[in-house]
Order: C-alpha cells, then structure tokens, then sequence
C-alpha cells in the first residue's frame, strides 16, 4: 500500500506546510487499517474512487479524505480535517465549501503529480 501526498495539499492542509509526526502516523495508519466510506465526488480521474476516513486523536475527532486509485489501491491524501471544521462537518459534495475544495485539490494533485512535487510513503 501506498500513500501519495502532494506538496500543494500539504501547504493547504497543515500549518507551516509540514505534517506533525503524530498527525502523519495518523494518516498512514488509518489508510493502511481504517474503514473506508467510499462518497461521491464529481471530476474523477478515470479508475479511481473518493473515499473518507473516520479517526480519533488526542485534538479530537478527525475526517481524513483520499483519492484511491482502485487499480493500484495507492491513496492519494486529499484533507485532514476536524468534526467541526467546515469541511469536515459535511463531506459530501452536496456541501458547497467541500465541493469547491475538492475541485481545487484535484488540480493541485494533478499538477503535482505531473511535476513530481510530492512524498511517497509505502506501507
């Protein structure tokens, strides 16, 4: 298993830019153990799939979002976000503010992947 996780998100989606340790163990391990909810979303590449994650940490309840390529199973993290958060109160794109990220994130990871701007993690 892989998780991708382009530099543009990762400026977005973390303070400073870089993810904490205890945040990226996170992550990885509910990526790699966690139960996928798959959702709906709307300009997907081809083959792949959105799903959302369920995790609890120390700062509280966490909603984590990846884009699975569903040949490869390889997880391209997409947001890391709160309950409470706008966003992660309502993942859905029936929610206009995830909508209008999730467009603008599927860019940024496309143009990231195109200019190899982003970490690899295996598991």
């Amino acid at each position: 298993m892989t998780v991708i996780v382009a530099h543009s998100i990762r400026r977005k989606e973390f303070k400073r830019g870089e993810i904490p340790q205890k945040d990226l163990e996170t992550i990885l391990g509910s990526y790699a153990e966690g139960i996928m909810v798959p959702i709906k979303g709307e300009n997907l590449p081809k083959g792949s799939r959105l799903v959302k994650l369920y995790v609890t940490t120390v700062e509280g309840a966490r909603r984590i979002v990846f884009l699975v390529d569903v040949e490869t199973n390889a997880g391209f993290f997409l947001f890391y976000r709160g309950k409470n958060d706008p966003i992660g109160k309502n993942i859905s794109i029936k929610n206009p503010a995830f909508h209008k990220r999730l467009l603008q994130y599927l860019d940024l990871l496309q143009a990231d992947i195109a200019g190899q701007n982003f970490a690899t993690y295996a598991m």
